[in-house]
């Protein structure tokens, strides 16, 4: 089993260290402490991918069905309801990557936009939408209609929200589903669907609670900006490249940090399934050994994939994005801006997480490589039209969402219902720490160097489009599904 989670690891991360290494050797060429750093923090990655994949696999994922199930079958909606709103508060407020996300418009914005007011608004926003999410299921609300009423609060809050809370807002909705938050979600439930009778209807509700949880975070930092009634928030990129020329330390500075990170992150679900323990679930010695195992295995992993990040993937991202925009060739910046989308997303420890819950709930219908097809495409048009935004002067986020967005709920209405909460769940998916560190990097870098472009409105913005892409995309292959199964009907 380690062995085919390594084979997925390397898989994922070869490819964008093989394009920032020909770079390197051509047209951005990087200071050799830099380019080290780099090439160790992709091992580091491919390692800790690895050992949190295995980790998740054994102990997260089994954590988040059994108390899916628990809480379904306490047939209370209201303990339902509030169980699963504390639940997904405390599992987004010790997201890591939220804490990223809000840490860089804390430092862009000056401390002006706080870390600990961002961390906490989105987390309730969050908690909320949750608890509605599983709701739903068990009130057997259609999902394609609970997203559409969701996404129209979203446009008509949208109007009222300053240019500056719109890019974050709707960062927020992939930071917050990140590497620890997807798997719980999903195996969440899986946990509650698979409770109801209907095999049909359980398939199609294993999937949207992401998604959902993701509109929460955006109404959340929308209702933060009209209350705040904010002026307008400029920023610009501190280049806080370190001095110190040394490979080593600033892994070794990462990893005491992250690895407290992640131990408040996992300490809420280690809790809570120690009571759910006691008064649910009765494991044996060995199924609690298994679990235990695995959330070791979960800590490590993820602490050693967030430092390789961290410490070796985020200046050389700004660097990039720099320096490829000083050539001075507009073109060039959005085919590096798409290729690099094109491949982050096979780095996305979550996106690995929902791709096989995809092929095991489907028992192998939708193979994980048409997804993982699907997505590439999606996120490398995401971050090239990003790259449009921050070139081209007046085009504003909403030019771009808008649309997608109404194009995504107008699709919802038709697609197949499996497809829609897959789509929507791998606009969450999509954008997690590789997103949130990498292309926001690459992306806040070409943003310095361009004149008329803003770090904190035209930077902050690419994880909004990398998020919304996969609506469409994965939707698409939705609709190519139901005309291939009507062909094979008909035949």
């Amino acid at each position: 089993m380690i062995r085919e989670k390594f084979k997925e690891a390397l898989s994922a991360v070869l490819p964008i260290t093989l394009i920032v290494i020909v770079l390197n050797f051509t047209i951005t060429p990087l200071d050799s402490h830099y380019f080290l750093r780099f090439l160790i923090g992709a091992a580091a990655i491919i390692i800790g991918l690895t050992i949190f994949l295995f980790g998740v696999e054994i102990g997260i994922t089994p954590i988040g069905s059994l108390m899916g199930k628990s809480l379904a079958r306490s047939n209370k909606f209201w303990f339902v309801a509030i169980a699963t709103l504390i639940l997904g508060f405390l599992i987004s407020v010790a997201e890591p990557d939220l804490h990223i996300l809000a840490g860089q418009v804390e430092t862009v914005t000056s401390g002006a936009i706080g870390k600990f007011g961002i961390v906490t608004v989105v987390s309730v926003g969050v908690g909320l939408m949750i608890s509605a999410g599983l709701l739903r299921i068990l009130f057997n609300i259609p999902l394609h209609k609970f997203l559409t009423v969701s996404y129209f609060i979203i446009l008509g809050l949208g109007i009222f929200t300053s240019p500056e809370f719109l890019a974050i807002a709707f960062d927020s909705s992939g930071a917050t589903t990140g590497a620890l938050t997807v798997p719980f979600m999903l195996a969440l439930a899986l946990g509650v669907s698979s409770m109801k009778k209907d095999g049909q209807d359980s398939e199609n509700d294993s999937f949207g609670l992401v998604g959902i949880a993701s509109a929460g975070a955006i109404m959340a930092v929308m209702v933060m900006s009209i209350l705040s009634k904010s002026d307008r928030v400029t920023g610009s990129l501190e280049q806080e490249m370190s001095t110190s020329t040394s490979i080593i330390a600033p892994f070794v500075r990462q990893i005491p940090k992250i690895a407290f990170e992640i131990i408040i992150a996992l300490s809420p679900i280690i809790v809570l399934f120690f009571v759910f323990q006691f008064i649910s679930f009765r494991l044996t010695k060995k199924q609690l050994r298994k679990i235990v195992m695995g959330i070791i295995y979960t800590f490590l992993g993820l602490t050693i994939f967030l430092t390789g990040v961290n410490a070796g993937f985020m200046e050389v991202g700004a660097l990039v994005g720099y320096k490829v925009a000083a050539l001075g060739k507009p073109w060039l910046v959005i085919l590096v801006g798409f290729i690099l989308g094109l491949v982050t997303i096979l780095a996305e420890p979550a996106v690995h997480v929902l791709t096989n819950q995809i092929e095991d709930v489907t028992s192998g219908y939708i193979k994980r490589t048409a997804v993982f097809l699907f997505l590439s495409i999606g996120v490398g048009t995401a971050v090239a039209l990003s790259m449009i935004r921050i070139i081209v002067p007046g085009l504003q986020l909403w030019h771009c969402l808008l649309p997608g967005y109404i194009a995504a709920i107008a699709m919802a209405q038709f697609a197949p219902t499996l497809f829609v909460g897959i789509a929507f769940d791998s606009g969450g998916v999509a954008s997690g720490p590789m997103t949130a560190t990498f292309i926001l990097a690459f992306a806040q870098g070409a943003a310095e160097f361009i004149p008329h472009a803003d770090v904190l409105v035209d930077g902050f913005g690419v994880i909004a489009m990398v998020a919304m892409t996969p609506l469409i995309a994965l939707q698409i292959l939705g609709f190519i599904f139901s005309s291939k199964s009507h062909k094979e009907g008909i035949a």
